[in-house]
């Protein structure tokens, strides 16, 4: 992004206030990255456009020995970077600047124990390549089991140094129970047989359900090259285009400080793929517009955290969720970006329905801000959006998604050339080497959660926990009911308390990992379909990035707002309510699953039109003022969410029971104002 964010300077003035802060380090799933300067920048930059190569080249050219040597060599190329890249934590072991000697020594271990599967040479009784290593699997000698273990230890590492303590004792619980769970009571439900140390060592080093399992697979295969995406999308200006199209189109009306806080998320959620680091960019150009249109620090600050927290939920990049969904169901990534499609639209409708009622309750005022028309830019910089366009269309046309996102980075430098701000960078070498470095540096935390979500994708997967866990979850709600729709309900009900406290421990990704294992069978043995399940446990594993007490979107957007933390989480999850109570209608009822776009035209239509109305309704009662009306007291509030609810259930009944509660609504609405007037 450039250094000031506003209108183009061949256009007229900024945009916004000239004073904004640099481009912060801040990601849903990352601590801060350590800054480097002198040869350990240019050691970590080179290491870094070597793995962008390799990504690269792996997309056209997939190395002979097939996805699992590749993953090897891809952890052994980005492993060793975080120990450089980012701080131990612990004041005496970091230096002021840079890494030190224990940083150095963890980054060279952890080099040997990634490339010690496919090392030619023998080591003692084990090494011999990537053949033999293979062939020993089930029989790890000793040197294989002190290389599993150096390995898992540098892991949890560096998903430490990158997340933070939680994901890693997360982890150690899973390797705790699988190592003991033989010693548990065998009528317990979750009790097996036991792991011996080996057994856990082989399941995570030498089998496709560990390290190398389909976590590091979505992260080395899609995630990577998104991120590449994202750095050469940035660096070709759209990301500054994108917020000032933004702030031109609302530039006159009452509303205009909220809409473009919405619409520049949506669209820089494009590029970012990340809430947190989306509510913090867009804040830092929409917070002096929204000030002066007269809106409280934590009010702005939720809306901010729900917008950015759009970016995860929206095609067509979506989140990281979102390909290992793919991955998991054996789908095409465009299927899911189609299943996302209404979701998103409903999500955003709750959004601006709520910056609309907002801006009428707070009685917000115009705010004129210097810009050049909308037109004006579109005909400029418009051609910013054909990468975008490119990835969808080639994705419709059957291209794989590696190869539709390559093209598409490869359209963006080209259209870098078209503005004259970026196109001497895009003709200096030492700009495009360090912007592809960049992109597998901002991938280097994904990498460490994929990395040590296998230990708990292996530890599942050995033990059955996942589907002792489930059916134990379906027995807690049979206890209740012997209703089918009821057990259902109640099952829902508790995996959406799980997920969501779950997301409060764990980024995203793991978060979603985790809750698929042991959330997913469970909704799958009640017929749930799979979509339906797995964009379910996908939604509640996002939103625990607007869900208190962490909220991490809107701890960010309160830092640069300078509102309250606490009431700024709450008012985010105001602003995002319709996305907790939408995933739930995927799996209560049939017609329900046509929100995810299966199903006839015919449904699929007046489902998304039900489902309009009831978010209306909702934004109606958390906002307390009817558009179109006025002002709503508690009574008319209560009904209007009660409408709203049942409106949702998307059910003939409920459909005719909710349309009666909600002109009950307005109703009293009308009467009440005739009463004050």
């Amino acid at each position: 992004m450039s250094d000031t964010w506003g209108a183009h300077p061949d256009l007229e003035q900024p945009l916004a206030d000239p004073v904004v802060p640099e481009k912060l380090e801040v990601d849903d799933e990352e601590r801060p990255a350590r800054e480097l300067t002198g040869w350990p920048e240019r050691v970590v930059a080179t290491a870094a456009f070597a793995v962008a190569i390799l990504a690269l080249w792996q997309v056209f050219r997939p190395l002979p020995q097939g996805s699992q040597y590749y993953l090897v060599v891809f952890l052994s190329g980005t492993l060793p970077l975080i120990f450089l890249a980012y701080r131990s934590g612990v004041r005496r072991l970091d230096r002021a600047t840079g890494p030190g000697p224990l940083d150095w020594a963890l980054a060279a271990v952890a080099l040997v124990a990634c490339l010690y599967p496919v090392l030619p040479m023998q080591i003692g009784s084990g090494g011999g390549g990537y053949d033999a290593f293979l062939d020993r699997q089930g029989l790890l000698n000793p040197v294989d089991i002190a290389m599993g273990t150096l390995l898992l230890v540098l892991v949890l590492e560096a998903c430490r140094r990158t997340t933070g303590w939680v994901l890693p004792v997360v982890c150690l619980v899973f390797l705790g129970y699988g190592y003991y769970g033989g010693l548990l009571p065998q009528h317990w439900t979750i009790a097996h047989a036991g792991l011996d140390f080996s057994q856990i060592i082989d399941a995570l080093y030498n089998s496709g359900s560990g390290f190398y399992g389909t976590p590091l697979d979505v992260a080395a295969t899609y995630i990577v090259l998104f991120t590449l995406y994202g750095a050469v999308l940035e660096f070709s200006g759209a990301a500054q285009f994108f917020v000032d199209l933004s702030v031109a189109a609302f530039r006159r009306s009452r509303t205009a400080a909220g809409r473009t806080t919405v619409a520049s998320g949506f669209l820089l959620g494009t590029v970012s793929g990340s809430g947190t680091a989306t509510a913090v960019s867009v804040g830092a150009v929409t917070w002096p517009i929204l000030r002066r249109a007269g809106y409280p620090p934590e009010q702005a600050g939720g809306m901010l955290a729900a917008a950015g927290v759009g970016a995860i939920l929206s095609p067509p990049t979506l989140g990281v969720a979102a390909f290992i969904v793919a991955e998991y169901l054996d789908v095409s990534y465009v299927s899911v970006l189609g299943w996302a499609l209404i979701p998103t639209v409903l999500y955003y409708l709750g959004i601006l329905l709520a910056v609309e009622i907002d801006a009428r309750r707070l009685g917000t005022r115009p705010v004129e801000v210097a810009s050049t028309s909308v037109w004006r830019l579109l005909a400029r910089f418009g051609y910013h959006f054909l990468s975008l366009i490119a990835i969808v269309v080639l994705l419709l046309l059957g291209v794989s998604a590696t190869r539709a996102v390559v093209y598409a980075t490869a359209l963006a430098f080209v259209l870098a050339f078209f503005d004259s701000r970026t196109r001497a960078a895009a003709r200096s070498p030492r700009r495009i080497f360090r912007t592809l470095g960049s992109g597998v540096r901002s991938a280097l935390p994904v990498v460490a959660v994929c990395t040590s979500a296998g230990v708990i994708t292996a530890m599942t997967t050995k033990t059955g926990l996942g589907a002792q866990l489930a059916a134990l979850l379906v027995r807690a709600a049979r206890a209740l009911s012997d209703n089918h729709t009821v057990i259902l309900a109640c099952t829902v009900v508790f995996a959406a308390i799980a997920l969501a406290l779950l997301g409060l421990a764990v980024p995203v990704t793991a978060s979603f990992i985790i809750g698929w294992a042991i959330i997913g069978p469970a909704l799958l043995a009640l017929e749930v379909s799979a979509p339906a399940a797995a964009m379910f446990v996908f939604y509640y594993s996002v939103l625990s990035e607007v869900t208190p007490p962490t909220a991490l979107a809107a701890v960010g957007a309160a830092a640069i707002t300078g509102g309250r933390t606490v009431p700024t989480m709450w008012q985010a999850l105001k602003y995002a309510l319709p996305a907790f109570l939408v995933p739930v209608v995927f799996v209560l009822t049939e017609p329900g699953e046509y929100l995810l776009g299966r199903g006839p035209a015919l449904g699929v239509l007046w489902t998304t039109a039900v489902a309009c109305l009831g978010v209306a309704a909702l934004a109606a009662a958390t906002g307390g003022w009817i558009l179109g009306i006025g002002r709503a007291g508690t009574p008319a509030r209560v009904l209007a969410a009660v409408g709203g609810l049942v409106l949702l259930y998307l059910e003939p009944g409920a459909i005719v029971a909710g349309l009666v509660v909600l002109g009950a609504a307005v109703g009293v609405t009308l009467l009440s104002r005739r009463r004050k007037t």
